[in-house]
């Protein structure tokens, strides 16, 4: 089995940037498998509604630790806890105890969802993940070019893939294969378009 990684090539404060840098990386390689995935982190009533409005076909999730106790400890439940943006209540009495949800729009084609995201993911933690992306083949750096790992990630309001929330950093990555040479190609990615690998990797 073999297992990805990210590499760090572009940090900036300003979102539009980000995204303008990470679309320069997909014009590198090969789109026709390619899939976008967005998620955002929602810690209000009125950003629940917010990314409702904009994102109309997006699912909805809870993280809340007391709701999931709560439900996991009432055996009618039903074990549910992702929504559709059409079935979530827009009560906020309904919503606060859901708090904080997640929102996601899963493997959508690339180029209908990013924009509309990018402007409204404000001060929130989010990413934009690029993915099935086939990077051409370097054998001079030790790639041949594969799809399972390839890929780009844009994480918002963070200075690395997960961890360490910063409002304001916006953090892009290149995503490949994890193999000895996977720095080397992934310096080679960022160097076409006029950046480098700014950071350790995140596996």
């Amino acid at each position: 089995m073999s297992n990805g990684v990210s590499y760090p090539v572009f940090r900036t404060s300003d979102p539009a940037a980000a995204l303008a840098t990470a679309r320069q990386l997909l014009a590198l390689g090969a789109l026709e498998y390619a899939q976008v995935t967005v998620d955002v982190e929602l810690c209000t009533v009125a950003e629940v509604l917010e990314l409702r409005r904009v994102l109309p076909d997006a699912w909805f999730r809870t993280e809340n630790e007391e709701f999931w106790a709560r439900e996991f400890n009432n055996a009618q439940a039903g074990f549910r806890y992702d929504w559709h943006a059409a079935e979530l209540s827009e009560d906020a009495d309904g919503l606060i105890p859901l708090l904080p949800l997640w929102a996601s729009m899963v493997d959508q084609s690339i180029g209908c969802v990013e924009d509309a995201f990018a402007a409204l993911v404000g001060a929130r933690y989010g990413s934009i993940r690029w993915d099935q992306v086939i990077w051409p083949a370097v054998p001079e750096r030790g790639y041949d070019g594969r799809v399972d790992h390839d890929g780009v990630t844009l994480v918002f309001n963070c200075d690395n893939a997960g961890a360490d929330r910063q409002i304001g950093t916006h953090t892009v990555c290149v995503d490949v294969q994890q193999t000895g040479d996977s720095q080397s190609y992934a310096a080679w990615l960022a160097e076409q378009i006029g950046q480098a690998v700014i950071g350790p990797p995140y596996a």
